[in-house]
């Protein structure tokens, strides 16, 4: 069951798992002034949220291919590059391609490992991991939902 769970969460109609931040928090349907914005003080930016899913992204990825080394500052929080159409599609098509990795990883991972870590450096099992990148999208699409609000909120 806890498997079967697993995989639905990260299926393509789910609503949860990786890919919430493109659908619900809407990431995919900002345009790149929208997602450079900083409506709140101190707060990351849409494209900045999205070029960080990017990057843990990756790490779960090279953890499914074995390998354990940590996510890079510059990886995790990579700098946005500059405003612009052109590099915003770049972004979403970046984060989605790795989402449809991680998916078609996930689906395809054998049940059987899910209690054992994916690299012998993480003190946890796969299964965290997996369930751990889609709580990350959730609380990411939220905050981008508050982001998009903000942005749309009449001046005082």
């Amino acid at each position: 069951m806890r498997f079967s769970d697993l995989r639905n969460s990260c299926g393509a109609r789910s609503r949860a798992g990786p890919g919430t931040v493109l659908r619900f928090g809407g990431a995919g349907g900002c345009l790149y002034g929208t997602a450079a914005a900083h409506p709140i003080e101190g707060a990351h930016s849409i494209w900045e949220l999205a070029l960080h899913l990017t990057g843990t992204y990756g790490l779960v990825l090279r953890r499914l291919e074995g390998d354990g080394r940590r996510l890079a500052p510059q990886k995790d929080w990579p700098e946005a590059p500059a405003p612009g159409a052109e590099n915003w599609n770049d972004t979403i098509r970046r984060l989605r391609q790795l989402n449809q990795d991680i998916r078609r990883r996930v689906s395809g991972f054998p049940a059987d490992r899910l209690d054992a870590p994916l690299v012998a450096e993480a003190s946890y099992t796969a299964y965290t991991q997996f369930i751990g990148i889609t709580q990350h999208d959730l609380y990411h699409a939220g905050q981008i939902a508050v982001l998009k609000r903000a942005l749309l909120a009449p001046a005082r």
